[in-house]
């Protein structure tokens, strides 16, 4: 009776605070339990997510991006020198100097028959004279002026042509990330299996042991092999988070990132296609843009001798008192014409410098239509040779697989020693990762080959 009359005398208000704090704990374990997914979760990407997110977030894309439009805007710069020019000046000028004494008073309007005097002419007073001038001026004919803007537009053209070239060898480096990302997640796999592996043989020679049929050198030489296998799993993990961090920090992220499941397969066509296709690269058009332009220079060089024509005119306001005052006003209309005769010969020097420009470009323009077609013909044939490993490295497992399973029966059955086994392991785990390192050295091949002939973004979709 006692105790039920103490547990009647709870005051309400504690029991009020106990629900609360109850609730308040739910809450935190509840959060608890959901924080470490939110935060620990590692964003995953197909390869086309993880090119298409490269395209907007890689800072070296970014920057060429930059340089793309700073080369357009050299093309409203070189189009300005053909476009009018408008200027307003005011001048101010304070003088006792005869002449300009009696042109600003004609220009002020306030001239008069009293400042025709000797003393007025030859000693005249201080003047003030605030002069407003509008002006304009027109090209005409500017050779010169046009050949630059073309060439603007063509050098646009190049770095456009470059800016797609980048974008090209990106695409590459991301397949070459996503499959080391994928390689280094499989490699963990085949370590896994390695280490189970071992673990039977553990048991398997720890059970014989007890049972009186091996020896104990037998479990401490599994138990050795046990732990190598767990020291390999160890770095293969550490490779793996190594290169999800190296996919992020290609795809402008700040955590890992991993690769998708999905399989990769490039299509793999003749080698003609190849061979057409890499004439058409990117960077060929580029350097094919600046020998056409240095070709222009030649042209530039030549427009020296020709003459500039253009059109201007002026309108002037003059006050001795204010400034943009209105005293008197007048106006000036001119067209003139410009020809430089001698200029030291630098027009010559220019001439042969752009026709050395001319021959440098076209040098280099054969020597990288060489080069490419010459990298097309070695990835092709790399592409050939990774397939062949493939192959090779896929009949090779399945040897191995088998000589291991028959290798741990005979053990099992006291027909093979342990070393045997364990040789058999050895060289079943080499055949795992070769066929892993073989299947995705055969796809970055491919990408490889694609990127070569400027290919890589058609094949991949994201073009």
């Amino acid at each position: 009776m006692m105790a039920s009359c103490t547990l009647m005398a709870v005051p309400e208000s504690r029991v009020t605070m106990l629900k609360a704090v109850i609730f308040l704990l739910a809450v935190l374990l509840f959060h608890a339990a959901t924080l470490p997914d939110a935060f620990c979760s590692e964003q995953s990407f197909s390869l086309r997510e993880a090119v298409l997110t490269t395209f907007k977030n890689n800072h070296t894309l970014k920057a060429r991006a930059s340089g793309l439009e700073a080369s357009r805007a050299d093309i409203g710069i070189a189009r300005s020198s053909l476009l009018p020019w408008l200027a307003i000046e005011e001048k101010y000028l304070r003088t006792a100097n005869p002449t300009y004494s009696f042109m600003a008073k004609l220009n002020q309007e306030r001239f008069s028959t009293q400042d025709f005097a000797i003393s007025s002419l030859t000693d005249p007073d201080p003047i003030n004279d605030f002069q407003t001038l509008f002006s304009v001026e027109q090209p005409l004919f500017a050779r010169k002026a046009d050949i630059g803007l073309a060439m603007a537009k063509k050098q646009h053209e190049a770095a456009s042509n470059q800016y797609q070239r980048t974008r090209e060898e990106i695409t590459l480096e991301v397949v070459r990330t996503f499959l080391m990302v994928r390689t280094s997640r499989e490699y963990v796999q085949v370590a896994e299996k390695g280490v189970a592996d071992v673990r039977e043989h553990v048991r398997l020679s720890e059970l014989r042991y007890h049972n009186g049929l091996g020896l104990y050198s037998d479990t401490l030489r599994a138990k050795t092999a046990l732990t190598g296998a767990e020291q390999k799993l160890v770095s293969a993990r550490r490779n793996h988070d190594v290169a999800k961090k190296a996919m992020g920090l290609l795809l402008g992220q700040e955590d890992p990132v991993d690769a998708g499941p999905e399989e990769i397969s490039l299509p793999l066509r003749d080698m003609a296609y190849y061979s057409e296709a890499g004439l058409q690269r990117q960077d060929v058009k580029a350097l094919a843009a600046q020998h056409e332009n240095a070709r222009k220079s030649l042209e530039m060089a030549n427009a020296g001798y020709l003459p500039t024509v253009g059109v201007g005119g002026s309108y002037q306001l003059n006050d001795h008192e204010t400034p943009l005052g209105a005293e008197g006003d007048s106006w000036l209309v001119a067209a003139v014409l410009r020809w430089q005769l001698y200029d030291g010969s630098k027009r010559e020097y220019e001439r042969i410098k752009a026709g050395h420009r001319i021959a440098e470009t076209e040098e280099y323009l054969q020597g990288l239509k060489k080069a490419v077609s010459f990298k097309v013909y070695e990835s092709y044939r790399s592409v050939e040779e990774k397939g062949k490993n493939l192959e090779l490295a896929e009949s090779s497992l399945a040897t191995a697989e088998e000589g291991q399973r028959l290798v741990q029966v005979r053990y099992e059955n006291s027909l093979s020693p342990l070393i045997d086994l364990l040789d058999v392991q050895v060289a079943l785990d080499h055949a795992r990762a070769a066929v892993v390192a073989s299947r995705n050295e055969h796809e970055l091949a491919k990408a490889t080959l694609s990127c070569e002939s400027g290919t890589i973004l058609r094949d991949l979709g994201v073009e």
